[in-house]
């Protein structure tokens, strides 16, 4: 069954009080419309997304997004109905459409299937809620099919009393939908196209019309700062039910935060505030201390990451301690058994098996080799204003406190660098390299200056 999703996101979304378009305000480090695209390629095709407000930056975004997207423009917003009618002309026969919203982001790829799964020609994403205020109320027949759908404003006070709400996102045949938006008026008290009329439009015409239920919360919009936060807190909930379904130990499930995908081993322990971006990877046995952001990074089994620390697009190998306040950056690839300690920053480098760089350190385009120990306030000189060049440290050798290798440079296997060392030239294996200005003592020195 080919789908094509089309997602309205032209509203001018006032009430965020911002510059940008509602559907590009960030929710969980992502746009509002990118979290919706993400979910509709599970299960689609082609997407649609219809513009409207600030299209061009919307369009220059969805580009960054899949530059595949397809857009429709809706240059006045005169409805929902009106909506969709814009992007119809794409709509290939065969297709299926369904219809989600921009700013309605938590919507589920389980929720989606249940609606293709259910088979007929029209099915409505609806719930039940205690207070319906501002929804649109179904009628249904005895059979729970829908008749039609009374909005808020047109609703009679008996109307208003049921419960089962329309949510707004349904799946519909694409050729029905086209001659039925052909079909609707804005003959109503907001003078506005309702996709809702389609569903009298249809059931009048012998179309049955079928409801699933929806869980509240994957439906929620976001019209304010304030809806957004509260969007933020069940985006927050429900990565965290992710991890601990997956067997992660989360010390306060409240204070961890999943702006990715997150696949771990067994008995993996997270503490608090802890951000997850990107895709991350934990092996067996991972522990994840306090304040910690992991981005694209993928950790062996065995290995802690201390607090405060921040490792992004890195490779973290089986046994390894990182932190605290560790700094791993994009293309480091730490070996088995390595020790990363507190603030040392590495760039592009390869830190062998059982090698160490305890602090106090900037270790950028390098290969340093097994069991190798850096020592405190050494400098990989890599820049020289205008390239980029490498450090070769070979095993086993030992890199003295406060040294500054200027790069292009190799260090031999087994060799030394004295402390304080300046090193231009490379050393051989199993030398000793010392690159520092002679000590001069003057006796009596502060006593004649006095």
């Amino acid at each position: 069954m080919n789908i094509h999703t089309i997602i309205l996101a032209a509203g001018k979304g006032t009430r965020m009080n911002t510059n940008l378009p509602k559907v590009m305000q960030p929710l969980g480090g992502q746009s509002l419309v990118s979290h919706v695209i993400k979910t509709a390629k599970e299960s689609s095709k082609n997407i649609t997304v219809v513009v409207g407000h600030e299209k061009a930056l919307l369009k220059q975004h969805l580009a960054t997004i899949d530059p595949q997207i397809l857009t429709a423009d809706q240059d006045e917003q005169l409805g929902t109905a009106h909506a969709v009618k814009t992007a119809a002309h794409l709509i290939k026969d065969g297709e299926k459409v369904l219809v989600l919203y921009g700013d309605v982001p938590l919507i589920s790829s389980r929720t989606i299937a249940a609606l293709i799964d259910s088979g007929q020609e029209c099915t409505l994403l609806s719930m039940i809620l205690t207070d319906p205020t501002g929804y649109g109320r179904v009628v249904t027949n005895d059979q729970n099919q829908a008749l039609k759908i009374i909005e808020q404003k047109d609703a009679s006070d008996d109307e208003r009393l049921i419960q089962e709400v329309f949510t707004g996102i349904l799946l519909i045949d694409g050729q029905l939908l086209k001659a039925a938006l052909e079909d609707i008026n804005n003959q109503n008290a907001a003078n506005e196209y309702y996709l809702t009329d389609l569903v009298e439009i249809l059931s009048a015409k012998g179309v049955k019309i079928n409801c699933i239920q929806a869980n509240p919360s994957e439906v929620m919009g976001a019209n304010n700062k304030k809806e957004l936060h509260e969007l933020e807190s069940i985006l927050r909930n429900m990565g965290s039910e992710k991890l601990l379904e997956q067997g992660i130990t989360l010390l306060d499930a409240t204070r961890v935060d999943v702006r990715g995908d997150v696949e771990a081993g067994k008995d993996c322990s997270v503490d608090v505030n802890v951000i997850f971006e990107g895709q991350v990877t934990l092996g067996n046995n991972v522990t994840i201390k306090s304040n910690v952001v992991l981005q694209d990074v993928s950790i062996g089994d065995n290995s802690v990451i201390e607090s405060f620390s921040h490792l992004s697009s890195a490779i973290v190998g089986s046994n390894c301690n990182i932190g605290p306040y560790a700094r791993l950056r994009e293309g480091s690839e730490i070996g088995d058994n390595a020790k990363i300690g507190n603030f040392v920053e590495t760039k592009k480098t390869k830190l062998g098996d059982g090698a160490k760089a305890n602090h106090l350190a900037y270790l950028g385009d390098a290969d340093i080799g097994k069991k190798t120990n850096v020592g405190a306030g050494t400098i990989t000189c890599n820049y020289d204003g205008t390239n980029k060049h490498k450090t070769s440290i070979g095993e086993e050798s030992f890199i003295g406190t406060n040294s500054s290798l200027v790069a292009p440079v190799n260090i031999g296997k087994g060799a030394y660098v004295g402390a304080g060392s300046v090193i231009t030239k490379d050393v051989p294996d199993e030398a000793l390299a010392v690159g520092r200005g002679k000590q001069v003592i003057k006796e009596d020195w502060a006593k004649n200056k006095k």
